[in-house]
């Protein structure tokens, strides 16, 4: 069973990194399938804490051939800095392997991201102002810059030319910005165009006969089924697809090669920038979950929106993504709560709603309706089976693997790599 998915299941920030990381020493390949360095992994490895934007996670893991997809948009700054900071803390990042065909964030692209977001107010989505959104629809607007224009430099003046055309009035007429010149773009493209072509692959290629000689392949996606470009909370979403599908499409392999798809969901909730979120907290306790939880993004550092875990969010990643198991993330959070609320259902006008609703506007004025499980005191973090862990804790987990409709495969009970327990094993 070759070819691995791994999906978040809520809005991001789940713990991806750390389920691709446990797999580490059985996989071959890992692949970034989608998104940009908006999004971020942090990966506790013995007293090392690796905070990843851009990369895959299985970098971190020695023998294992990262790879970046053709669904990536990269920003080259980025990438390279990320390179050399952990090739300046012993990793080794030789093997890196990156698609000819992903498109580059340029720096029009970041600065159209962040001042269209000042320009819109109150209505903004919510981006990082880090190029993503515009990059992805210069790609479907077909002005994009790929990786392998960076190799023919008058490819690339034609390209940037042509993407400049319409953007420097849009910078100069509307957001009072100075115009962008190509030579400075194009100057500053062909500049990584040496580092980088050694990297540079027909990935679909290599990742196709490594599935035809059983070599294990994880498929790693970048935030998770409710930013989803078609499938999460429009338009309060990511600009790419970040559910299963997307692997074969952001990957260049056929969809026939994806055998399991693991969703990574945590024991409560949590979400980034702006949309409905239904078990949001904005009380004390949310605070406390917050701090307790560390949630404060990876890339950004902004605080987290916190809530209790919702099931029909949970329902609805394992119909859209068909998730065959699933990792239960930052079980320990919740430790020393007396009682645990769950979203088992919404209320939407005196409505009740078992699933998501597929109407935007239900969504939006959904609350939830929870039910309460009994706590633990205990510290969790030493069981490294179900039976260690306190009853309360196990009939928990039980009560939302049924209310999930698939297996809860693994769960964290730490940060650390090994502080986690293995009910199922994802391979075989």
């Amino acid at each position: 069973m070759p070819g691995i998915v791994i999906v978040g299941v809520q809005w991001g920030d789940e713990g991806k990194g750390k389920a691709t990381d446990l797999l580490g020493e059985r996989t071959d390949w890992v692949v970034k399938f989608n998104g940009g360095n908006n999004a971020g992994h942090t990966v506790v490895v013995g007293n090392e804490k690796y905070a990843l934007h851009l990369l895959p996670s299985g970098i971190l893991s020695p023998g294992v051939t990262p790879v970046i997809g053709n669904g990536v948009v990269i920003d080259l700054e980025v990438l390279f800095h990320e390179l050399e900071a952990l090739g300046s803390r012993g990793i080794d990042v030789s093997r890196l392997r990156v698609s000819a065909n992903a498109h580059i964030i340029t720096q029009y692209h970041r600065t159209l991201d962040k001042v269209t977001e000042r320009f819109l107010g109150k209505r903004n989505i919510g981006t990082t102002g880090r190029g993503i959104g515009p990059a992805y629809a210069d790609k479907i607007n077909r002005v994009g810059i790929r990786v392998q224009d960076l190799f023919d430099e008058n490819i690339l003046r034609q390209k940037v030319e042509g993407a400049l055309d319409q953007k420097n009035h849009l910078l100069v007429k509307v957001f009072n910005r100075r115009a962008v010149t190509v030579d400075e773009i194009v100057e500053e493209l062909l500049s990584y165009a040496d580092r980088l072509r050694p990297m540079v692959a027909d990935t679909g290629l290599l990742l196709e006969q490594a599935l035809r000689n059983d070599e294990v392949v994880v498929f790693e996606g970048g935030q998770a089924t409710m930013l989803d470009i078609d499938h999460g909370t429009y338009p309060f979403v990511t600009s790419s697809t970040a559910t299963a599908a997307g692997a074969a499409a952001g990957s260049g392999v056929g969809p026939g090669r994806l055998d399991r798809v693991v969703g990574i969901v945590k024991a409560y909730t949590t979400r980034v920038g702006s949309g409905p979120f239904p078990t949001e907290l904005f009380d004390a306790q949310g605070d406390w979950l917050r701090s307790r939880g560390f949630e404060f993004g990876t890339t950004t550092g902004r605080p987290r929106r916190v809530g209790w875990y919702d099931a029909p969010i949970t329902r609805y990643a394992t119909r859209i993504n068909g998730i065959t198991d699933l990792v239960l993330t930052k079980l320990d959070i919740l430790t020393g709560l007396e009682q645990i609320p769950v979203c088992v259902a919404y209320d939407v006008d005196g409505v009740r709603f078992d699933d998501v609703p597929v109407n935007q506007t239900d969504f939006h004025h959904a609350k939830p309706i929870l039910e309460y499980f009994p706590g633990w005191t205990e510290d969790i973090s030493k069981a490294r089976t179900f039976d260690e862990l306190p009853q309360n804790a196990q009939d928990y987990v039980l009560a939302l693997e049924k209310m999930s409709d698939t297996r809860i495969s693994v769960i964290g009970v730490g940060p650390a790599r090994d502080e986690i327990i293995v009910r199922h094993d994802l391979i075989d």
